[in-house]
């Protein structure tokens, strides 16, 4: 009998659903779009369906499968209660009891649960990645957003409510730029992968740089791959986006082994592609930020997950995590 798990990564447009065994072996991949039109029930109709047509998809191949659970990573998830609640980022309005939804549909499992997808992803880590053997370390995941899990003595940190861990949503400028949960000059404003095109933006008008290779790009076409390959090219602009993006995230990071002393802090996420374009600014203005105690001894790592299962393994990890529990 092989012990599989379903691993549900819930994206602001897109959902990616997997099946993965003990080892964070991704054995199936599908996926289905998150809805826009906020309607939870039609949404929990598609996801089921799609996690029933891939369990049936891999049990053909392999009758002896047996599915252990669904672990679901998803924006604002409180791991206590099941329940997404209020995420700036998704169309579902108030709080979404998707856990006991799911419940519903998949009786027989023996564990549904789910957690912030930055947890999630710090789960995995812990148990597949760069991690395995830490008991101290966080997780950052830039992309849409900026999200944060924290690990200390070897466990997941979610404090009294299940929300602990927005790093994201801590001020790095007062008063500074909107972020999209409404406050003013967030991490995740300035760190996040619509930060960097912001970012972009507001240089290109600095220095009129008309001969940009970003110049003739549209604010809703640009993105951090674009912003990559430019740097590549020599662009001064790109080069200053991920220069200036790689100190904010290291005052940051400076903030977060101030209050936890981690061994490592790791790096998920579309950005983190652009390797020592953001992470020696990062590792740099971390380091000018630390008190003398803390220098040089906290690590700036890629996760080593693989990128394009990354947030399903992790979620799925979830499932283990919750067996072992019981």
């Amino acid at each position: 009998m092989k012990k599989v798990a379903i691993g549900v990564d819930i994206g602001g447009t897109n959902t990616a659903i997997g099946v993965v065994d003990e080892l964070g072996n991704v054995v199936a991949k599908g996926n289905i779009s998150t809805r826009t039109d906020g309607d939870v029930d039609r949404y929990v109709d598609d996801l089921s369906s799609a996690i029933h047509e891939l369990i049936n998809s891999v049990k053909l191949l392999n009758p002896e499968i047996e599915i252990q659970g669904i672990g679901i990573g998803a924006p604002n998830a409180n791991y206590y209660a099941g329940t997404i609640e209020y995420a700036a980022n998704l169309a579902f309005k108030g709080v979404v009891p998707l856990v006991k939804l799911l419940k519903l549909k998949f009786p027989e499992l023996k564990a549904i649960s789910m957690t912030n997808d930055a947890n999630a992803a710090a789960i995995g880590e812990m148990i597949y990645g760069g991690a395995v053997g830490m008991k101290n370390f966080v997780m950052y995941t830039l992309g849409t957003g900026v999200g944060s899990g924290i690990v200390v003595n070897g466990d997941l940190v979610y404090g009294d409510d299940g929300f602990a861990g927005e790093c994201g949503h801590t001020t790095l400028i007062p008063g500074g730029r909107l972020c999209g949960c409404g406050a003013l000059g967030h991490f995740e404003a300035y760190c996040s992968a619509p930060g960097m095109k912001r970012t972009a933006f507001e240089l290109l008008v600095k220095y009129n740089a008309t001969d940009s290779l970003l110049a003739d790009k549209s604010f809703n076409e640009l993105d951090s791959k674009m912003i990559f390959d430019a740097a590549e090219r020599g662009d001064k602009v790109a080069n200053e986006v991920f220069e200036q993006t790689g100190k904010w995230l290291g005052q940051g990071f400076a903030d977060t082994a101030h209050h936890l002393s981690p061994e490592a802090i790791f790096l998920f996420g579309g950005p983190t592609a652009a390797g020592d374009y953001i992470f020696k600014p990062a590792k740099e203005s971390m380091e000018k930020h630390l008190l003398t105690s803390f220098k040089n001894k906290i690590q700036i790592l890629p996760s080593q997950l693989k990128p394009g299962d990354a947030a399903i393994v992790g979620a799925s990890a979830l499932v283990y995590q919750e067996l072992n529990k019981m």
